[in-house]
């Protein structure tokens, strides 16, 4: 006789056994109850950097909100990829999780000859995270143009062309001044540094004459009077440095360059799981004290859904495969 299984859980074990038997339900109400231990965020750069900074900021505010701790790990290296090849071979379960910038979802295909993932298929974006724009600075003492037409034909009149800085090749601040030298056709020679701490010096020195750097780390010279900002890289003038132009403004169009990050879960995490994720960074980020204090870290906070993320990196990546080309970068 062949007894169904409605049966045998109905009568033939009776209630009690049967209670303790679907399995099947456990899944979904795992996923539900995300997170119910703690969740690791690899940080693909060193501390202290603007990364590693508002990523602690929202790990610190998921964990309240979640309550589950957010524990920080960096993973710096090969300009984010180290850290961005450790999240995307993680385990999927929506227990590891991390900040990947643009560099990890659109740019680093092109400069580098391999990538230890493929940021297409290995990492799913969980919501847009941050965005800051490119300001271009030059040293009060050293540069004379007070508006960004003044600089550009300063620029081209200068004997043996300008100098300008970034932290790395293959940055954003590097292929910005490499699509800003090149399209205006200044002479122009990349210096990179390890980051702004060594740029500005470089600056302040007159060694290097101009920078198309993060604006982050550039608003306390900019307000000491030091430097002197030109233009911003946003489509819109920045809260923070209302009296600045945008690129368009200052009479250079279609020049929109922002640095950005997403947060990210490797592919295939259950999409339950992603959701949740994702509304709780819209939460967290939209309070006015979270836009504060990112503004007042010269980032701003935003979100999108995941779907939206993946269509940013994708639309931006024939632009900065164009730049990187334009720039001659390449790195093993």
């Amino acid at each position: 006789m062949t007894i169904s299984r409605r049966a045998l859980l109905g009568t033939t074990l009776g209630a009690p056994f049967a209670a303790t038997l679907p399995p099947l339900a456990a899944p979904a109400l795992a996923q539900s109850a995300w997170p119910n231990r703690p969740v690791r965020v690899i940080v693909p750069w060193p501390p202290g950097g603007s990364t590693d900074v508002l990523a602690r900021l929202i790990s610190e505010q998921l964990s309240q909100k979640l309550g589950q701790p957010f524990v920080v790990e960096n993973r710096p290296g090969a300009g984010g990829n180290i850290g961005a090849d450790a999240i995307a071979k993680s385990t999927p379960d929506g227990y590891t999780m991390g900040p990947v910038t643009v560099g990890g979802w659109s740019i680093n295909q092109y400069l580098y000859a391999r990538l230890p993932y493929d940021p297409e298929k290995d990492i799913a974006p969980i919501s847009m995270h941050w965005e800051l724009p490119n300001v271009l600075v030059v040293p009060t003492a050293h540069v004379p143009a007070t508006n960004l037409r003044d600089f550009i034909t300063w620029a081209k009149a200068k004997q043996g062309g300008v100098n300008y800085g970034s932290p790395g090749v293959g940055t954003t601040p590097h292929l910005s001044g490499a699509m800003f030298t090149n399209r205006l056709g200044i002479e122009g020679v990349h210096v990179p540094f390890r980051g702004a701490a060594q740029t500005i010096p470089a600056l302040l020195g007159g060694d290097v004459n101009f920078a198309l750097d993060n604006l982050a780390s550039y608003v306390p010279v900019i307000t000491a009077g030091q430097m002197r900002a030109l233009a911003v890289t946003s489509a819109e003038r920045w809260p923070t440095l209302p009296d600045v132009p945008t690129m368009a403004e200052a009479g250079v169009p279609d020049f929109v360059v922002t640095s950005w990050c997403a947060m990210a879960f490797p592919a295939g995490v259950p999409a339950a799981i992603t959701q949740r994720a994702s509304t709780a960074i819209k939460e967290v980020s939209e309070t006015p004290a979270m836009q504060d204090r990112f503004l007042r870290t010269g980032a701003r906070a935003i979100w999108s859904t995941p779907e939206e993320a993946a269509a940013r990196a994708a639309r931006e990546r024939p632009m900065w495969r164009e730049t990187v080309r334009i720039s001659g970068a390449r790195l093993e």
